[in-house]
């Protein structure tokens, strides 16, 4: 199979599509939707996102240290979108995107009641790495819908069609094809 070369860059893919949202010290609410994101350590638990700059919500996040992951599914895709294309500093994108701000436990940052899993925020640091600063965070708290709970009590995000990204493409990954550990596990 012939490979083609391309410069430096970013083809880790597909990534999470996801919504996060914010409140500044004012009161102020915001959501923008991010694919530099993931999880970084298990124990503490930790995650980053890491965004531009630029973006409206940036400074919010740098005054606060606060930040909420919703992850996103196929039915929120078109408000996935729009909180990615639009800025908060001329659209209320919770109202636009028909999305409810519920509150936290333990950040002031609001949760998106629409969302299935809901992941509390607390920045650690902060490392300016060119075009993006990312933003490592403490997880303090997960939310999950009990509707994606399954018998056993397990959550069963596949039940809710997660959203993922790739080359500027929304996809949903909902079909499950197996469990860690099922390649080396003995036949019953």
């Amino acid at each position: 199979m012939a490979k083609v070369l391309w410069k430096p860059g970013n083809m880790i893919y597909p990534l999470p599509a996801v919504m996060v949202s914010v409140r500044d010290k004012a009161g102020n609410i915001n959501v923008f939707t991010v694919s530099w994101t993931g999880t970084v350590c298990t124990n503490p638990a930790m995650a980053y996102i890491s965004v531009r700059p630029e973006r409206f919500s940036h400074p919010m996040i740098k005054e606060t240290g606060e930040f909420v992951i919703n992850l996103t599914t196929k039915s929120l895709v078109r408000a996935t979108d729009l909180c990615g294309v639009k800025s908060g500093r001329d659209t209320d994108k919770f109202k636009e995107a028909g999305l409810t701000p519920v509150d936290g436990e333990f950040v002031k940052a609001p949760l998106i009641k629409e969302c299935p899993v809901n992941i509390e925020c607390k920045v650690v640091s902060v490392t300016a790495l060119g075009s993006h600063d990312m933003f490592l965070a403490e997880v303090l708290a997960v939310h999950a819908d009990e509707e994606y709970m399954d018998e056993t009590g397990k959550f069963d995000l596949s039940k809710a069609n997660p959203l993922v990204y790739s080359h500027g493409t929304y996809f949903d990954c909902g079909e499950k094809l197996g469990t860690f550990g099922y390649s080396v596990r003995k036949k019953k």
